[in-house]
């Protein structure tokens, strides 16, 4: 073996030693642990039977610390509401103050804007305050039963001294006392109660500031006084705002503050109260006197020109009150009070401050309906008639829903009076023409005034005002008699109808009239006037096509010429004949001079009394007419004078006689025609024949005549009253 080898043996033997005694080190180490082991158990099980006594001698305690834990936890619940409760008080007091304040700020605020900010801040800080004392009754039944219930355990269970028992019953007491009183004098007769009522003062003041202005004029100042609280009397204006954003915002927080406090009835009552004498005020603005007229009696009673007049405003204002003042007062109402309960009160509200109002406007209304029924009162009826009918739709929409029902009804009942009215109005005045004959005609045979009136009346309904509401007048009459179901008439036959009738009437009334005068020539110019006045009032106008041109010439114009020639043949056709020379060819020579003379003296006496007749007795008002009736004259006169004149001039004092010229100047005086001639050398007028209607040819007003302008049309036009 080799030394290196030995070396090596070494080195192993060496590390093997030294691992046996490593080893013999650590089991040395382990029995040591070992022993220490043995001494720790037994220390712990010593310290554990210490613990054991420990814990059975503590056990009471524990259970006594759990009951106090308990017992403070319910106290705890028991006070925390009170705590909570006083909290609120004290938030309560520290609302008042402030309200306090604020109503001396507001008191002395002198800007209009900067109040209203106020007043809002005001209602802010009620409803705040409102809340607490509602918060603080909220809480005061659950803070005293809580404190009932631990006074009762603790009295019962001996939990606690008898020191802190008693004071928890008393706490208990204190509490419940200022429950029943202070919470309900906060409420009730508080600086709550104080400031709901300045509230509602301030609410009163404000919507009395609100007024119906005047449209043309510039709005003024809220603080202007009554002066200047003017509405205008014209029916064409718009409604206007009656207040700004920020007066409307104050009373609408007003009316949801007051409501939430119980002071809703008050709320509307003001509001009702106040809004109802601004829009009458507004309209008292207008002077309607004529509505404090309103019975059957007192209306009849009434000069037309004065009831005419108070119609008229009554559309004027009836129309200004429901599209000015009450679209105002309804937009206000609904802004106001449009919050509360949902929107349900304000529509009742609006219409208790419209229906007084509305009476009065229905009660004139219908006094007038259901007055007198006299021809005069037709266009007026019709006129407030045709005001109601535009009125409808906006009436319809301002009074819709349930609460507006009776006025609407109260409406549509109205409109049913003006209908009945005016059809009885228009049919009665055909039954007073008819029981008009009685009266004695014009002793002049001029154009009896109800004739003028009629037919003027006639033509007046058909113009653009007033045709076609009488036809819807008539129509709905006829619908409400027939019923829905039955077929109505075209509106021209409608109209037609009714306006025959009347003119019929006229025609029977002139017939049985002329038969009542005693003398024969007035009959023929009565008619004759009466006729021709008829149709030329009426050619080419409305009443002239409904009724029918060819009816009107057949019934009017051809009986006015045939009574022109009555009027001729019976007042100078006798006059004529006078001076017939078939007489004198029958007398010797001996006699002739003698009947020349006696012809001219019957002539010149006939002549004068015919003059004097007609100045006196037979008057021709038309002017045409009359001229017609001049040249008809004067050709049929003064050509048969002269030529018997003439012819035996030499059997006669001619000086002793009328001259032609003189027959002419008389006739021409007679039938008030100036005498153009005698200025311009020749006549201007010119003479046509008088020729019988009955050999057919054109007679006093023929077409040919009419187109040359020998009758000219009136020029009247307005109906005659």
């Amino acid at each position: 073996m080799s030394m290196e080898e030995l070396k090596q043996d070494d080195q192993i033997i060496s590390k093997l030693k030294q691992t046996c005694s490593d080893l013999n080190n650590l089991l040395q180490l382990s029995f040591n642990v070992e022993t220490s082991l043995s001494e720790i158990e037994d220390k712990f099980n010593v310290m554990q039977e210490n613990l054991s006594i420990a814990s059975r001698r503590i056990a009471p305690l524990q259970s006594l610390s759990i009951a106090n834990k308990a017992l403070d936890t319910k106290i705890n619940r028991a006070i925390s509401p009170a705590l909570s409760l006083l909290e609120s008080f004290k938030l309560s007091e520290s609302l008042q103050r402030k309200l306090l304040e604020l109503s001396s700020k507001l008191a002395n605020e002198k800007s209009f804007n900067k109040r209203m900010e106020k007043l809002i801040k005001y209602v802010d800080m009620v409803d705040d305050l409102n809340e607490a004392i509602s918060s603080i009754s909220r809480e005061c039944e659950p803070a005293i039963q809580k404190l009932q219930e631990v006074v009762e355990f603790l009295s019962r269970t001996k939990a606690t001294d008898q020191f802190r028992t008693h004071r928890l019953k008393e706490t208990l007491i204190t509490l419940k006392a200022l429950c029943e009183t202070e919470v309900d004098a906060m409420r009730f007769d508080g600086l709550l109660d104080d400031a709901l009522l300045n509230l509602q003062d301030e609410y009163e003041s404000l919507l009395n500031k609100m007024r119906h202005r005047n449209f043309f004029e510039a709005k003024s100042d809220r603080d202007d006084d009554d002066d200047h609280d003017d509405v205008v009397a014209a029916a064409d204006t718009v409604s206007t705002d009656l207040g700004s954003e920020l007066e409307v915002e104050v009373l609408t927080r007003i009316s949801e503050t007051l409501a939430a406090n119980d002071c809703l009835d008050i709320c509307i009552d003001i509001f009702v109260k106040v809004r109802y004498k601004r829009a009458a005020k507004a309209l008292m603005r207008l002077n309607p006197e004529y509505l404090k007229t309103y019975s059957l009696e007192e209306i009849d009673e009434m000069e037309w020109a004065c009831l005419e007049t108070a119609i008229s405003l009554w559309i004027q204002h009836f129309e200004l009150a429901i599209k000015n003042v009450f679209v105002s007062e309804k937009k206000l109402c609904c802004q106001v009070l449009g919050t509360i309960m949902d929107g349900v009160i304000w529509p009742e509200c609006f219409v208790k401050i419209a229906d007084k109002i509305m009476a009065v406007f229905f009660r004139f209304g219908e006094g007038v309906a259901r007055s007198k029924k006299e021809p005069q009162k037709l266009f007026k009826l019709l006129d407030m008639f045709e005001s109601l009918e535009k009125l409808k739709p906006e009436f319809s929409e301002i009074f819709a829903g349930e609460a507006g029902a009776d006025i609407c009804s109260r409406f549509r009942e109205l409109e049913k009076l003006l209908v009945h009215s005016s059809t009885k109005v228009f049919f009665e005045l055909g039954l007073q023409i008819e029981a008009n004959q009685d009266v004695l005609p014009p002793q002049d045979g001029s154009v009896p005034k109800l004739v003028r009136y009629a037919i003027n009346y006639l033509k007046y309904l058909l113009t653009d005002a007033y045709s076609a509401t009488m036809i819807r007048v008539l129509r709905t009459e006829q619908i409400w008699k027939a019923g829905v179901l039955s077929t109505p008439e075209t509106d021209e036959n409608l109209l037609k109808d009714a306006m025959f009738n009347i003119v019929d009437a006229i025609r029977r009334n002139v017939e049985s009239k002329k038969l009542r005068y005693k003398d024969k020539v007035l009959p023929h110019v009565f008619v004759m006037n009466t006729y021709w006045y008829i149709y030329m009032r009426t050619r080419s106008t409305e009443l002239g096509k409904l009724i029918g041109d060819q009816y009107m010439k057949k019934t009017y114009k051809i009986v006015a010429e045939e009574s022109a020639y009555s009027y001729q043949k019976q007042a100078w056709s006798p006059l004529v004949r006078m001076l017939d020379k078939e007489e004198l060819k029958r007398v010797d020579k001996d006699g002739l001079t003698a009947m020349i003379r006696g012809k001219m003296d019957a002539f010149t006496k006939g002549f004068d009394d015919i003059t004097q007749r007609h100045k006196s007795f037979y008057h021709i008002p038309d002017a045409d007419l009359r001229e017609q009736m001049r040249e008809a004259t004067m050709k049929l006169v003064v050509p048969a004078y002269t030529e018997f004149l003439n012819n035996f001039a030499s059997s006669l004092h001619v000086k002793s006689y009328p001259s032609p010229e003189y027959i002419e100047d008389t006739l021409n005086q007679m039938f008030e025609v100036v005498d153009h001639h005698k200025s311009s050398g020749k006549s201007s007028l010119r003479p046509r024949q008088m020729r019988d209607p009955s050999d057919g040819s054109k007679s006093l007003s023929g077409e040919q005549s009419r187109r040359s302008k020998d009758f000219r049309r009136s020029k009247t036009s307005a109906i005659d009253t």
